[in-house]
């Protein structure tokens, strides 16, 4: 083998490595400017969405563990947690 069918070897082999990448789907998603903007666009909105649902899940959860410490009557922390319960149920 020559060096020149080496670097053809090696060349093709790049080739298809790019192909592999698949790097001009890439090329023409960043291109099409309206197709970029509505894909950011939904997935804004999925994120915002995801963030609000786990926040409200969390929160609730949380409530839930601070109502039933309040159960076990802890001095010091049972008074404060209860306080904070008071001022989120109001606020409800």
């Amino acid at each position: 083998m020559s060096k020149k069918d080496d670097m053809e070897k090696k060349l093709e082999e790049i080739a298809i490595n790019l192909e592999k990448t698949k790097i001009h789907e890439y090329v023409d998603f960043i291109s099409n400017k309206k197709r970029l903007i509505y894909i950011n666009f939904i997935s804004g909105i999925a994120r915002g969405f995801g963030m609000a649902v786990g926040f409200t899940l969390l929160g609730a959860i949380g409530i839930y563990i601070l109502q039933k410490i309040i159960t076990w009557n802890i001095p010091l922390i049972g008074d404060f947690i209860a306080e904070i319960v008071k001022i989120v149920q109001n606020n409800l």
